[in-house]
């Protein structure tokens, strides 16, 4: 395992379709650097794109804050069906550090992917653990949240995320 850089916004990386895989080595262990990055930067999911690889690979564990940790790796997921009900909830995300958003979400999400040994399965999600299927799910297709976002708001949350990049670069010049 190894604890990887999170990519931070507006790295086009973000913006990339992500490519389906094949169980193996390669897989397991970006599945367990994907798990050391998240924990360490205490998110409650992560994407491959956001540590800068292509594959369609994401976890999410929406409980290691509230006690025994449940990871659960996704390998070329889809989402198979959705609630007709849609809710709103504080959003964020590892590669906006520090932003959050209200954004609307399925109530409900039926997802369709493998575990690292090519097992497919289907998990059915409400609440918190739906929300973060839809967001990782989200970056394998180069969906944002602030996608989510009115024009003004994503227009104002893209120049604070500019502005610090632009910050963190000269800093380390």
């Amino acid at each position: 395992m190894a604890l990887k850089k999170i990519v931070i916004y507006p790295d086009s990386v973000l913006r990339e379709i992500c490519e389906p895989v094949e169980p193996g080595e390669p897989l397991s262990r970006l599945l367990d650097d994907l798990a050391e990055s998240m924990y360490a930067n205490k998110g409650v999911g992560l994407a491959a794109p956001q540590i800068g690889v292509t594959s369609r690979v994401a976890i999410i564990d929406v409980d290691q804050r509230d006690g025994e940790p449940r990871l659960i790796e996704l390998v070329n997921p889809e989402i198979l069906s959705t609630a007709d009900e849609v809710v709103e909830g504080d959003e964020g995300c590892l590669s906006f550090p520090g932003e959050f958003e209200k954004v609307r979400r399925f109530s409900r999400v039926t997802v369709k992917a493998m575990d690292r040994n090519g097992q497919a399965f289907e998990l059915t999600a409400e609440g918190l653990l739906a929300r973060a299927l839809q967001h990782e799910i989200d970056h394998l297709d180069g969906v944002l949240f602030i996608d989510y976002l009115s024009r003004l708001k994503r227009s104002m949350m893209e120049r604070r995320m500019k502005k610090a990049a632009k910050k963190a670069a000269s800093s380390r010049s």
